[in-house]
């Protein structure tokens, strides 16, 4: 390229030329430059030929040679690199190369020179072209000479018809145009000039040199009386427009942009005014339109394309349109007689001004706009708001007919933080500045003062043009952008506007003069999606100043509660009998659900009992729809019925989508199946599911966290079940598992799975996890035996939980083995549930003793044996027999995560894949236990000694209390680990020794038990308590607590419990499994306390007399509170316990303030906190925490008051928040928080932290936990 001489010049021009001539059809085809550009950028995907053409060789050889050497290396040293890891994809290799070529110094300089030498050969091009094009010219012009004086003679004539063939446009040709559209000219002529000038390429027009005064007669001829002429030179500025660029468009906007802002400043032209209105039938109106209309469809294109050229053609355009919007006449007259400015006119052809939408939604442009607006067209603005204001002065007076277009404009620029620094402004006859504030309270307030359509009106044109529906959208928009609505809504101004009518109809007065049901509906519309967004919830929730102790005023929440309550129950006569009174009804009651279906929302509308009123309402509709006459064929009143019917089920869906989301939070679930309606609700949800239909409108995510909290509680296990949710979910796993219905997979065979859980059954896996807590294990399973059929048909598709543990997870049969298309693939997903499931302890128990799992599962391993000889046995390590070995260490070892070793369910590189020693019998291998210190003796410190050594006087029992506490609390931040062993037994009992004698401190009434070992001995626990009984004894084993007799004692205890909490026991009868007898689960409390206690029986018992009287013993001890006289009946028949709708909804609760990520996470994941929690509760958080966390979780809960329950919870998620984030993007986070322990949390390292919680939350979490025994409605 260094010796580029003349005949390489001519050569690259030739090769260009025939690259030109080759694509000239597509190019003169194309309707604008842009368009060329991209048919040329594009050619090698459109034109087969392209690699033939010779200045694409000559390229492509070029690049060889320059580039050829380097690019063989790069590949070879990739290529090199790669082997030593995994292989890359062509595509892979394909991009680094050239990538790194690009970077390199020999590319720029390629690519330099290669330019430099296209420059010089276009260059030279491009003067011979015009020196042919001159020299055409000349001979063109003496041509036109010959031919002028022929057709000047005869104006009729059609002897231009040759012109009109013609591709190129010449100068002559344009000024004899010229002179024919002179109004001197007589009317054929000048229709003939048009008709010409329509006719030719629109780009070789404006390229004339004469275009700047064609641009100037044609502004002339715009002013026309005559319509036709005035249409033709319409259509050649529409023509031009559609197929010119924009540097050409560009001018021709421009020139109608200045004829309208001079039509409107001329006094000569009849403008209408605002009390004449606008006659559409008027000629010069009509002209007029037609004119703006053209404009305005320029304006809503050039958006598309302008970004493509320089910043200036925008501008101009951008410059003209605001110095035309700015018109402004003599305002000195009355407001009715004002005459419509531009904006008017623009209004009409373009009622939500969609092209100030599109010029602002682009930085490029929106840069540009408000630039213009701040420096030289602020006024515009002022006068935006301007008539705003006297649009709402001329509704309050109800004279209001002026059109309302102005809001549209203003909302578009309270969007943009640019926009809102134009605030706030100064209006004429206003002392005050008009602020965002303010403008946003306008808006509110033109909702319901702008006047109602007439009746005639059709519901579309109501919904799209009423002036409410108007500033409605603007205020959604608003809603729509977090930060400003942030900025300008969420304040008590703006709600106050918003509730102002809502308060109005409460003191039996009218809303507002024009407020109409429609304008209630956009109010609360715009308060169901301020209450969509955490920070306009807590606006609604608290107010602004929401740590305030001042008296005020309620807050908007309890202000639209009442107002649905009184809707709901009709107490409010103003809308009485109206068609719409539903509608409004249904509005403002899914703003409730907005808040009800928070936790913190719930706390604040609870004295309203909505959840009753709904119920109220849902029961009087039900009835209703039944009562509907079957329609009569022939009769008129079918329509009429069909339509009432309608309605009707549509309300009732309604009402039971509102009592629905009252189980989102573990509260409102408990208020939902007081109601009655759970079953209804639950089968509402699932037919909504099955249509794939939304949950709510406002609601981001699925189903997923309102099912796994139904599945929580014993009846909505049973909802679940009998709504054919649980039948839909394991029929869809069954099809991507094994086989649908139909043979689909004949077909269309499907890949072989590479996971051990294949993606298509991740989501069903994710669905059983969450449906089976143990509430719901023992409703759907408790007291059932397995099918164990003799045989099974290949295409007998399981339909419930039973099944499931049949077919999958208990294959003790060649019948079940036989009966899977896929048996490895389908038992593994089997044994990975039963290991989630089992993590549950309970459901352990209640699996082991009803199916004998570990006996199945050995025998399955003893089954997976190989015998070399007959001294020599070795297990065949495959997929089944090592998940089968995790699963039995999982279900036959308790320990933290410093106390057990669970084996990997993968193998390892090298000779010795699996090194984990499997089994088939018991023992288990010890190596799966870990060698900590067990029971490690440590002296006791000296505070504490004193304070155990401290005599018990009367006087000084709270004092002595106190003392104790602060001696904890400091102990457990500098010594943790000296409260454990004996100290700790000794601490406990002195400790709640003293509470228990202290009336103020005893939450429960003392029970008088004198039952003996003999009383009870005779008495039977149920199998899963026995089993209890052994987990127990082992785990005390291992850690030294306990010797092998313990076991007689543990059972005695649990004897004694259980006929000390009968007497406390209230009679009830229920359909639920859990609530027929004793507990359901095993009393993992009490055997905690036992290990404690180190065995001894006596203190035990004694321990749990004193303490059952503590508020504490409600919440660790979950027995206690088991159909409890204490609690009402309705609590009681729920069978929902108060560590579930007290304890889990606080932790849900402060989870959503204190670590939001973690709330955002489990609601992304569709599951909910308080199922594990209930989970780690309920069983002491055995298996999570090694033992001597276990012993301070319950040593602080006795301490310092049963709320460090939801605070040591809030505490786990803080500390596992990195884990549980990156679990949800892997979507397993239910199965790591159900088989993982908590590693690395000690609940002394959190403990300043839930010092701070408990002073920021105490008050309000306490006060609830006290109030157990009344949670009654």
């Amino acid at each position: 390229m260094a010796h580029f001489s003349g005949e390489d010049e001519v050569m690259l021009q030739a090769m260009l030329r025939q690259l030109f001539q080759s694509v000239k059809e597509k190019i003169t085809g194309a309707p604008s430059l842009e368009c060329a550009e991209e048919i040329l950028l594009h050619l090698e995907e459109t034109d087969e030929n392209f690699h033939n053409y010779e200045f694409v060789k000559y390229l492509r050889q070029h690049i060889c040679n320059t580039l050829g050497s380097m690019i063989e290396e790069e590949m070879e040293k990739w290529t090199s690199d790669q082997n030593q890891d995994e292989e890359s994809g062509y595509d892979t290799v394909v991009q680094h190369v050239t990538k790194r070529i690009q970077e390199s110094k020999e590319y720029k300089e390629m690519m330099h020179s290669l330019k430099n030498i296209m420059m010089v050969v276009v260059e030279s091009m491009i003067n011979k072209f015009e020196e042919d094009e001159m020299r055409s010219q000349e001979r063109q012009k003496k041509i036109q000479k010959e031919k002028s004086s022929s057709y000047c003679t005869d104006n009729c004539s059609d002897s231009d018809s040759s012109f009109n063939q013609s591709y190129k446009f010449c100068q002559g040709k344009l000024q004899l145009i010229l002179d024919q559209l002179d109004p001197g000219q007589p009317k054929e002529v000048r229709y003939e000039a048009l008709q010409t000038l329509c006719s030719a390429p629109p780009s070789d027009v404006l390229n004339c040199e004469n275009w700047t005064t064609l641009c100037e007669k044609l502004t002339v001829c715009l002013s026309d009386p005559d319509p036709v002429f005035s249409d033709r030179i319409l259509k050649f500025y529409a023509q031009t427009f559609t197929l010119s660029p924009l540097h050409m468009t560009k001018e021709i906007y421009t020139s109608l942009a200045k004829y309208l802002k001079l039509y409107f400043l001329s006094r000569e032209n009849h403008i209408p005014t605002l009390s004449t209105g606008i006659d559409t039938s008027n000629p010069n109106v009509i002209c007029l339109l037609k004119k703006v209309r053209l404009l305005n469809e320029y304006q809503k294109e050039a958006p598309s394309f302008w970004i493509r050229h320089p910043e200036k053609y925008m501008e101009e355009i951008v410059e003209n349109t605001l110095s035309l919007l700015s018109v402004k006449h003599d305002q000195s007259h009355l407001v009715t007689q004002k005459i419509l400015d531009p904006i008017y006119f623009f209004a009409l052809v373009d009622t939500k001004a969609v092209w100030f939408k599109k010029w602002m939604h682009a930085y490029y442009s929106r840069t540009v706009v408000l630039r213009l607006l701040e420096k030289k067209y602020k006024s515009l603005i002022t006068t935006a708001v301007q008539q705003c204001v006297q649009y709402f002065e001329l509704c309050e007076a109800m004279k209001a007919d002026e059109i309302l277009d102005h809001s549209k404009h203003c909302g578009r620029l309270l969007i943009y933080t640019q926009g809102r620094r134009l605030f706030p402004i100064k209006l004429k006859n206003r002392k005050d500045l008009v602020s965002l504030t303010d403008l946003l309270v306008l808006f509110t307030q033109l909702i319901y003062y702008s006047p109602s359509c007439p009746k005639m009106t059709s519901a579309a044109h109501l919904d799209n043009y009423s002036p409410a529906s108007m500033v409605t959208e603007v205020l959604r928009i608003l809603c729509d952008q977090k930060e400003c609505a942030i900025e300008c809504l969420y304040n008590n101004t703006v709600i106050e506007a918003l509730l102002q009518p809502i308060h109005n109809l409460m003191k039996g007065t009218k809303a507002a003069p024009n407020c109409s049901e429609s304008a209630l509906i956009h109010i609360a519309d715009m308060l169901a999606r301020i209450a969509s967004v955490e920070e306009g919830l807590t606006l609604l929730l608290y107010g602004e100043n929401m740590n305030s102790s001042e008296e005020k005023s309620p807050t908007g929440a309890h202000i639209i509660a009442q107002f649905s309550k009184k809707l709901l129950d009709e107490d409010i006569s103003l809308f009485s009998g109206s068609e719409m009174l539903p509608v409004v009804k249904g509005a403002f009651i899914s703003v409730c659900r907005q808040i009800y279906g928070t936790c913190e929302g719930l706390q604040v509308l609870i004295p309203y009992c909505l959840h009753e009123s709904i119920a109220k309402a849902w029961k009087k509709t039900s009835l209703l729809s039944e009562r509907i006459p079957t329609p009569v064929k022939g009769l008129d009143s079918v329509s009429s019925i069909n339509q009432e019917s309608q309605n009707i089920m549509a309300w009732e869906e309604n009402l039971l989508d509102d009592l629905l989301n009252f189980a989102a939070t573990p509260k409102g679930l408990l208020f939902l199946q007081r109601t009655g309606a759970i079953n209804e609700c639950v089968t509402f949800m699932f037919n909504r599911y099955a249509k794939k239909l939304q949950i709510s409108r406002h609601k981001k995510f699925g189903y997923g966290v309102l099912v796994t909290q139904v599945a929580s509680t014993a009846a909505g296990a049973i909802a679940l079940q009998s709504s054919g949710f649980i039948n839909a979910l394991i029929t869809e796993l069954w099809a991507n598992l094994e086989c649908g219905r139909d043979d689909v997979r004949v077909t269309h065979p499907r890949s072989t799975p590479v996971d051990p859980i294949d993606r298509s059954c991740q989501k069903s896996f994710l669905g059983l996890v969450n449906l089976l807590p143990y509430p719901a294990v023992y409703e759907l399973v408790g007291n059932q035996d397995l099918p164990n059929k003799a045989e099974y048909s290949l295409r007998e598709v399981p339909t419930c939980v039973i099944d499931i543990i049949d077919r999958l997870i208990i294959l003790n049969s060649e019948a079940k083995i036989r009966s899977l298309f896929n048996y490895e693939q389908s038992h593994i997903f089997g044994l990975r549930l039963l290991s989630v499931v089992c993590c549950d302890l309970d459901t352990l128990l209640l699996l082991e003793s009803q199916y004998q799992v570990s006996e199945v599962l050995l025998n399955a391993q003893e089954e997976n044996i190989l015998e070399t000889s007959e001294s020599h046995r070795n297990f065949i390590i495959d997929g089944l027999s090592v998940e089968r070995n995790h699963v039995l260490v999982r279900i036959n070892f308790i320990g933290g995560p410093m106390e057990r070793i669970l084996p990997p369910r993968v193998l390892e590189k090298g000779d010795d894949p699996y090194p984990w020693p499997m089994f088939s019998s018991y023992p288990l291998p010890n190596c799966y236990l870990s060698e900590v210190t067990r029971n490690a003796h440590l002296k006791q410190d000296n505070d504490l000694c004193k304070l155990l050594l401290c005599s018990k006087t009367s006087d000084k029992q709270t004092e002595w209390i106190e003392n104790c506490r602060r001696q904890f609390c400091k102990m457990m931040k500098a010594k943790p680990d000296i409260i454990s062993g004996s100290t700790l037994l000794e601490l406990l009992e002195k400790f709640v020794l003293h509470l228990s004698e202290n009336l103020s401190e005893c939450y429960f009434p003392s029970v008088e038990y004198t039952a003996t070992d003999a009383n009870v001995k005779n008495e039977s626990l149920s199998s899963v308590q026995q089993l209890g009984i052994k987990m127990t004894v082992r785990y005390g084993n291992f850690l030294s607590l306990l010797k092998d007799s313990a076991e007689n004692d543990l059972t005695l205890v649990l004897k004694h419990c259980e006929r000390f909490l009968k007497q406390q026991q209230a009679p009830i009868k229920s359909s639920l499994l859990c609530l027929q007898g004793t507990y359901a689960g095993h009393d993992w409390f009490v055997s905690s306390l036992f290990m404690i206690m180190l065995g001894d029986k006596e203190k035990t018992l004694r321990f749990l007399q004193q303490f059952s009287r503590l508020l504490t013993s409600a919440f660790l001890w979950l027995p206690r509170l088991h159909i409890s006289r204490y609690l009402a009946t309705d609590t009681i028949q729920s069978g929902i316990h108060p560590v579930y709708f007290c304890s889990t909804h606080y932790i849900e609760m402060l989870l959503k303030v204190e670590v939001p990520l973690v709330f955002s996470a489990f609601h992304m994941s569709g599951f909910a906190p308080s199922q594990i929690c209930l989970q780690w509760i309920t069983q002491c958080f055995w298996n999570y925490l090694d033992w001597i966390e276990i012993c301070h979780y319950i040593a602080t809960c006795v301490f310092l008051g049963p709320d460090y329950q939801v605070y040591i919870c809030i505490a786990i998620f803080k500390h596992l928040q990195q884990d549980i984030l990156q679990h949800t993007q892997t979507q397993d986070l239910q199965v790591f928080l159900k088989e993982e322990a908590l590693h690395g949390f000690r609940v002394s390292d959190y403990f300043e932290y839930m010092e701070i919680l408990e002073q920021n939350y105490r008050t309000v979490v306490l006060r609830d936990m006290r109030n157990v025994r009344v949670q009654s409605t």
